[in-house]
């Protein structure tokens, strides 16, 4: 075992195919110290009880971000954004943002989903093949929480420039380049968001029945509402992590399906295993690798000591795949129950959006191979050389 890991250096190898290195961390070094004197966490219990508990592991970044980005737009969008508060902050936001993730809400979007699937099917029927990130991946998702904001359809390739700058940020190393693009971003975005609420709250009715963006600015929790900076900042996370996460996880799905005809013809057989293949590609590739807390105080995990105002990285893709929690972890089997992934976190930070990204995955995964059964690959899949976020950047199919 190869004791001196560090996450601020991995190989390209580890970016390429992080999971063997992580199973010999989790059972040799289960709690790893990095070089920079914080830790690895790789164990499914361990990184639950950090989840469980935020009045003992903190997700305020304000130190971390301070000493990463000083006094720029990043550091007050990461500071300010709802995954990166403690509560009280955090549950009066979070009640605010409801809203827009009710059961009336989700179901309203079910036809715009559904007719955004068969648009994108229908092109690739008519062209025979189709890159999946760029044409169906990426696309559904941006489209849904462009919607769901009330984003003009003109402006959504911006969003995603945006988006990619400022989510970027928070891979562990950066080029100047990176946080110069990120800042800007940062900037960019707030002014337009600014501009988009004032015309709406001069054209109220030009607004469809699912936008929740005036909603947003003027709820109010316990007689508080959102600060203009909360607002704009909670507007951004909503943004980027609404189609991140989300073109991650279909990506990941559809070449892991192909990769095993197997489930394919098991989907095919029986649609109601739709839900856990979601499931499962959500465990299988975590669309977010990482996840970061700190201690207020002094704790023990695995036998070892973390020191207070020490963070740890929990590793999510390494927690989906502990033995202990999962049966034959590397395998992937669209029919595996009980399925406790922890690629949407867990506790009072459990994502937001879980239920709309689970929505838009099973009417994508279900659509596709329901027309397409035997949909093959053209070229490998491109991963990208990310270490926090598990991305597909390119992926190739055709019409057999």
């Amino acid at each position: 075992m190869n004791t001196t890991f560090d996450l601020q250096n991995v190989s390209e190898d580890y970016l390429a195919d992080p999971y063997s290195t992580l199973a010999e961390l989790r059972a040799h070094s289960p709690v790893h110290k990095n070089n920079d004197g914080t830790f690895i966490l790789t164990c499914y219990s361990d990184i639950v009880k950090t989840y469980r508990d935020p009045l003992i592991w903190s997700s305020d970044k304000h130190s971390v971000f301070k000493t990463k980005f000083g006094n720029t737009p990043l550091f007050e969008h990461h500071t300010n954004s709802i995954v990166f508060i403690d509560p009280p902050d955090h549950t009066r936001i979070r009640n605010l943002f409801q809203s827009a993730f009710t059961r009336k809400a989700l179901a309203a979007f079910v036809p715009r989903i559904t007719d955004l699937v068969d648009e994108y099917l229908d092109r690739l029927e008519d062209q025979g093949e189709m890159e999946v990130v760029e044409e169906f991946s990426s696309r559904l998702p941006i489209e849904v929480v462009c919607d769901l904001l009330g984003v003009p359809r003109q402006d959504r390739e911006l969003i995603r420039g945006w988006a990619n700058s400022i989510l970027t940020a928070l891979e562990p190393t950066l080029m100047q380049k990176q946080l110069d693009d990120g800042n800007q971003a940062v900037v960019d975005f707030k002014q337009y968001l600014r501009d988009l609420i004032a015309y709406r709250r001069v054209h109220p009715h030009d607004a469809k029945d699912t936008e929740v963006l005036t909603i947003l600015a003027d709820a109010e929790a316990d007689g508080k509402g959102l600060t203009e900076v909360e607002l704009l900042h909670q507007c951004i996370f909503m943004l980027n992590a609404g189609h991140e996460t989300s073109t991650n996880m279909i990506s990941h799905g559809i070449h892991e399906m192909l990769h095993n005809p197997d489930q394919i013809e098991l989907l095919s057989k029986n649609p109601d295993l739709i839900e856990p293949m979601v499931e499962e590609v959500l465990r299988y590739q975590a669309p977010i690798q990482i996840n970061n807390r700190q201690a207020k105080s002094d704790q023990i995990l695995s036998g070892i000591t973390i020191p207070a105002d020490t963070t740890v990285h929990m590793m999510i893709n390494a927690a989906n795949r502990d033995p202990a929690q999962f049966p034959n972890p590397d395998r992937f089997d669209i029919t595996r129950r009980p399925n406790r992934h922890l690629s949407f976190g867990l506790g009072v930070h459990i994502c937001a959006g879980n239920a709309l990204a689970r929505v838009e995955a099973q009417i994508a995964f279900q659509k596709l191979f329901h027309r397409f059964p035997k949909l093959e690959l053209t070229t490998p899949a491109v991963i990208a050389p990310r270490l926090r976020f598990r991305e597909v950047s390119s992926l190739h199919v055709c019409v057999t």
